[in-house]
């Protein structure tokens, strides 16, 4: 396997010459020896991101001519659907948990590996804030409707558990377990459950406000309850038929025209921006492994 990805190295540092021909021609057709189309790009995409990588992918496709396919869901959803098909240019999920699941199975060419962004979990509720929620603890209040997302199989639900785990004890962690009405199935799908009042407050990232600020309004955590800050890591598939274009897309994600998406929905550039936010430096990526207990609601 080593063998196989210092290759695959090798052929991805030979494209970028390509690459730059395919950011400075009119588009990848004017640019191709062939003259021919290039085959849709194919991205698994944790949720996550989902806002910025459609803007993205609409100026990467005005930048290079080609077309880009994204299969949006939870971080481990898609990389089991991108194991099982063998195809997929590039993994986009929504934490480093689920990139070094993914370096360890061979998936991706960790040489190709970039940081896009960075996030820091918090609460939503509803604009207005109807339920008066302040902290985790208002979380614990009978008659509370909680939803997080599936912790085994989406990043932001790992982080809600690694929180919940760490800062309440056993009582108060039963109490939140009996507030809890749903595990959704993305990062999207947690934010609109707030969106459309299917629950009255989630733990999921604090860009959710900004996908949807006129229904979805932040709650801070407490500095000393934030574990750790996340951020959004993307990699060339070993699957990849085209890693020039593959190699071009990540280049547009983190060059400025991408930053300045994330940047549109709040999402952090750096560490240290995330760092002051929280308003303390903490860990940054990791892994956290979800206890048992929690995998079935």
């Amino acid at each position: 396997m080593a063998l196989v990805h210092a290759e695959r190295a090798a052929r991805l540092w030979s494209c970028r010459l390509v690459v730059a021909m395919m950011l400075s021609c009119g588009g990848l057709a004017s640019c191709s020896a062939r003259g021919t189309e290039e085959p849709a790009l194919l991205v698994y995409a944790g949720a996550a991101s989902k806002p910025v990588v459609e803007e993205v992918a609409a100026i990467y496709r005005r930048r290079t001519g080609i077309e880009v396919d994204v299969v949006f869901g939870g971080s481990g959803q898609v990389l089991a659907q991108m194991r099982l098909a063998r195809e997929g240019d590039i993994y986009f999920p929504g934490s480093s948990d689920y990139m070094e699941l993914a370096k360890r199975g061979g998936d991706v060419l960790p040489s190709s590996e970039r940081i896009a962004a960075y996030l820091v979990p918090a609460l939503a509720v509803q604009r207005g804030n109807p339920h008066g929620i302040r902290g985790l603890r208002d979380l614990l209040r009978p008659g509370l409707r909680i939803a997080i997302a599936n912790p085994e199989t989406v990043c932001v639900g790992a982080y809600a558990v690694e929180i919940v785990e760490r800062n309440l004890d056993a009582r108060e962690r039963a109490a939140f377990r009996h507030n809890l009405v749903n595990y959704t199935e993305s990062c999207e799908k947690t934010a609109t459950a707030i969106a459309l009042d299917m629950a009255d407050a989630v733990l999921g990232w604090h860009v959710f406000e900004h996908w949807d600020p006129q229904r979805i309004e932040t709650i801070p955590l407490a500095r000393h309850e934030v574990p750790r800050i996340g951020y959004l890591p993307i990699a060339i598939a070993v699957f990849t038929k085209n890693p020039a274009a593959a190699a071009a897309f990540i280049d547009v994600l983190t060059g400025h025209e991408g930053q300045a998406v994330f940047a549109k929905y709040r999402y952090f550039a750096t560490a240290a921006e995330a760092a002051a936010w929280i308003g303390e430096a903490k860990p940054v990526g990791g892994e956290y492994t979800v206890p048992d207990a929690w995998l079935s609601r």
